[in-house]
């Protein structure tokens, strides 16, 4: 049988037109000759998802983003489509979870399978949503507490500059311009006194390395000193102290106690009265001595009676006379 060429173009067309509409839902991401299984996420904000990027799970990527469209225009959400290939089975509570895939800012999303026993989603179940923050995010959480500090301290270290901006006014600054001149003038000064202390040293060498030889003996004889005395009997001579010492506080004791002689000397007042009346009469006794020799020296040539005197210094009458 022969066939036309009118069919053999409508066949050709045909053919064609099918094969346009296959490779245009290829390029979407959908394949019109596999039973994917199509699962849906409501998102506030995608932040850059595009469709065709990939779904994971545990990092393996089981699928892609078929179609993102808005749910409700009042509202603003928006609803993705995820189109699996893979038949892996996980509960309808799983999580549909929003990433940054890799450093260059790409967007993708994990489904976070759980396993809790409930029923497992099924094509066309809406799962919840989540975001995950990204590098760029965690950046921004990171760097803004820093860069508020780093404006306070920008902030600090202006008024500081300011400040001593207004300390450091043409006065001051000639004042310590003076101070450093004065200083420099002083280091010369030292400069100078180390080089003649040199000097000094280098000329009296041989003075020094003698006077160290006389300090290295006198340290020798020092040594043999204490190595005398730690070998004398020092504990004996201690004793020997302390024996003395305990005698001489037992003596001190005694004489506290007005025990002997000098213990009752120092306590026995009646012993005090007497002496003190003693020496009371004895000074009169010298005093009278003084104004009335007489009374207590006679002297005659010629073998005179001495003349008789009574206690208040009265002649007395010899009664032969």
């Amino acid at each position: 049988m022969t066939i036309s060429r009118e069919v053999k173009t409508a066949t050709l067309v045909i053919s064609g037109l099918i094969l346009i509409i296959f490779l245009f839902n290829y390029l979407k991401g959908e394949n019109l000759l596999d039973s994917s299984r199509r699962f849906y996420a409501v998102f506030d904000n995608v932040e850059g998802l595009d469709t065709s990027a990939p779904v994971t799970i545990n990092g393996y990527q089981v699928g892609r983003v078929q179609e993102i469209s808005f749910v409700n225009e009042l509202e603003g959400k928006l609803q993705v489509m995820l189109l699996l290939d893979n038949d892996f089975k996980f509960s309808k509570n799983s999580e549909a979870q929003l990433y940054e895939n890799g450093l260059i800012g790409g967007k993708a999303i994990a489904i976070l399978p759980a396993f809790d026993g409930d029923n497992p989603a099924i094509n066309g179940d809406t799962l919840k949503s989540s975001l995950k923050p990204g590098l760029s995010e965690l950046l921004n959480q990171k760097l803004t507490p820093l860069q508020e500090k780093i404006e306070t301290m920008m902030v600090s270290a202006d008024s500081l500059l300011n400040n001593i901006n207004d300390v450091f006014d043409e006065k001051t600054k000639a004042n310590l311009r003076s101070s450093i001149a004065q200083l420099n003038s002083t280091i010369g000064s030292f400069k100078n006194t180390s080089n003649s202390i040199n000097d000094l040293i280098k000329q009296n060498e041989e003075k020094i390395d003698n006077t160290l030889t006389n300090v290295d003996r006198i340290s020798s004889n020092l040594s043999s000193i204490t190595d005398s005395i730690a070998s004398a009997n020092l504990a004996q001579t201690i004793n020997n102290l302390e024996t003395t010492v305990g005698k001489f506080d037992a003596l001190l004791g005694s004489i506290e106690n007005g025990e002997g002689s000098i213990g009752k000397l120092l306590k026995n007042e009646g012993l005090y009265n007497n002496l003190e009346g003693a020496s009371k009469q004895l000074e009169q006794l010298l005093q009278d001595m003084k104004l009335n020799p007489k009374r207590y020296v006679h002297f005659s040539l010629f073998g005179k009676r001495p003349k008789l005197y009574d206690a208040d210094g009265n002649e007395i009458k010899d009664k032969d006379n």
